[in-house]
């Protein structure tokens, strides 16, 4: 089997052999250029974008299926809240953080980072307080599941994406 490791001396990424599995030194070589842009085509970074869509998908989905079920437009209504309260955040999140990338000196990316996340925790709280005064007779319950459903979008977009590579032929 072959792994890809980061060399600690140059940072590039090498391939280490099972050596490591049968109690040797593993043995680094780097990539050549043509198997580290392999390497990356075959790794793609999962768009944020992507994962946002599908939440608004989902919590879209729940709060329609959730009105059609129970008939109770304030159900929906909670459970879209739930949803809202998750999404909007995170866009303001996904859009700060893609001007971080851009920035060049680790340190401040790193910072802003921080900043932005307790952005978004601020956001996330705020609009959970307000959702009484917004919806009128709230379901803290339905509020709370889609909320729920919303945020574990994250574990289905994870794994949506395993799966694609998993279904991709190997390159080593």
């Amino acid at each position: 089997m072959v792994k890809i490791a980061s060399s600690p001396e140059t940072g590039n990424a090498v391939i280490a052999s099972d050596a490591a599995d049968e109690g040797l030194e593993p043995e680094f070589k780097p990539l050549t250029a043509e198997q580290a842009q392999a390497w990356r085509q075959h790794n793609t970074m999962a768009s944020p974008w992507r994962v946002l869509f599908l939440q608004v998908a989902v919590g879209a989905l729940l709060a329609i299926l959730t009105g059609l079920v129970s008939g109770q437009a304030r159900l929906a209504a909670s459970v879209a809240w739930g949803a809202v309260a998750v999404v909007i955040p995170a866009v303001v999140f996904v859009r700060a953080l893609s001007r971080q990338m851009r920035r060049t000196q680790p340190g401040s990316a790193l910072v802003g980072l921080f900043v932005w996340e307790l952005v978004k925790i601020i956001l996330t709280v705020a609009l959970l307080l307000v959702a009484p005064k917004v919806i009128s007779e709230l379901s803290w319950f339905a509020l709370v599941a889609g909320f729920v459903v919303t945020m574990k979008v994250y574990w289905l977009a994870m794994a949506l994406g395993w799966m694609q590579r998993k279904s991709k032929p190997t390159i080593f």
